[in-house]
């Protein structure tokens, strides 16, 4: 028998597709509104959800038989807290333009409702390592819906990608690759309204393709 069992397996697929956090369940809409401008930004988040809300459902779990019902929330916010803490002093020491960017999206990973509903729905009723695997993807699945909106943000509102320019130079009398044939940068996609609009594609192009997820 492998590693993973097939309900496991489930726990880290799932929420890459058919029970996405984003496109799905609807949850982490403002970080996604607010920070996919930057691919970097999307990715950077991506992994500090990922760190964050892995870390936090195994403690939880751990935590969950000597957790009193009445302080469980408070319980559960000290941990993200505490963890949250963890990455913005790492992004400080070793990305500061970066975390400088992101500033108050990272403290704001404290009341993303996709870890606290991970911690209630989930963590307080299994063991560590389904926690551990439920965190991952779910936050993996919220990662590839920001990475994808960030992609396409950058790409098409600024003609860059992590910064790099990839459609050419877009300097007037200078200008290559895309821009000499007439190309222009689309200055909407930067702004927050656009990131709505690629998730609400994300969500056409995910529920065409299964009519499952189609309520009736």
């Amino acid at each position: 028998m492998g590693l993973l069992s097939k309900k496991d397996t489930k726990l880290i697929t799932d929420p890459l597709a058919d029970n996405n956090p984003i496109t799905i369940q609807v949850l982490g809409i403002c970080s996604a509104l607010a920070i996919t401008a930057e691919l970097k930004a999307s990715i950077v988040m991506a992994v500090s959800v990922l760190f964050v809300l892995g870390i936090g459902n195994v403690v939880i779990s751990l935590l969950r038989n000597v957790i009193p019902s009445k302080i469980r929330i408070i319980v559960q916010l000290v941990v993200v807290a505490a963890l949250v803490i963890i990455v913005d002093q790492v992004l400080k020491a070793f990305a500061y333009e970066l975390s400088k960017t992101l500033s108050v999206f990272v403290g704001l990973i404290i009341t993303n409702c996709i870890i606290m509903g991970r911690f209630e729905a989930f963590a307080l009723g299994n063991g560590p390592w389904r926690s551990f695997l439920d965190g991952i993807g779910n936050a993996a699945g919220y990662g590839v819906i920001l990475i994808i909106v960030g992609f396409f943000r950058e790409l098409l509102g600024s003609g860059t990608l992590l910064g790099f320019p990839v459609l050419g130079n877009p300097i007037p009398g200078e200008q290559t690759g895309l821009y000499a044939l007439g190309y222009e940068n689309n200055g909407f996609m930067l702004l927050s309204p656009m990131a709505l609009i690629v998730i609400g594609i994300i969500i056409w192009i995910q529920r065409s393709r299964n009519k499952d997820l189609i309520e009736d």
